[in-house]
């Protein structure tokens, strides 16, 4: 049965999204972007950006099912706070959607696309690349976005996703 996966790196500044598509264990990339927020923004405004243009790109392509990175602590309680925030209105834009949202671990998402669960952004781009055969231009946020996707068809072929509850 084909499959449309969205993956989404969730930033305030930066939220990479990738959009591939499964048939099987058949994965093939259908698109990826940057939603970029102006810094100089009110943190109000950053967010609503975030989330209209995540609702566009939902609408545009009409995934059947979304994955996102978990959060973790950073060791700077402000910046967890303001991922939170940019993940809290992903996850809205998501529910708004009817979309159900599946959430991974950093390591387990870099043991899952690189075969091991301490790689560097480096040898997670160049993994994603050369899984869905297609040369990725932009930042680590969309090679990262596209290697959450990848990682949820794994996980979903494997049978063992749970969604965000």
């Amino acid at each position: 049965m084909l499959k449309k996966i969205i993956g989404i790196d969730p930033g305030l500044i930066h939220t990479g999204w990738g959009l591939i598509e499964t048939e099987g264990n058949i994965i093939r990339h259908i698109d990826h972007g940057l939603i970029k927020i102006k810094t100089n923004d009110d943190i109000a405004i950053r967010l609503l950006n975030i989330y209209e243009s995540l609702i566009l790109i939902l609408s545009k392509h009409m995934p059947h099912e979304a994955a996102i990175e978990k959060t973790f602590v950073n060791n700077n309680p402000s910046t967890s706070l303001k991922l939170g925030h940019a993940r809290g209105v992903i996850l809205l834009a998501l529910a708004k959607k009817k979309l159900r949202c599946f959430e991974y671990a950093p390591n387990q998402i870099k043991k899952s696309v690189v075969g091991r669960g301490h790689a560097d952004k480096d040898q997670i781009a160049k993994m994603v690349m050369m899984l869905l055969s297609k040369n990725i231009e932009g930042t680590s946020d969309v090679s990262d976005a596209l290697a959450i996707a990848i990682t949820h068809a794994y996980q979903k072929h494997n049978k063992i996703a749970q969604a965000i509850s």
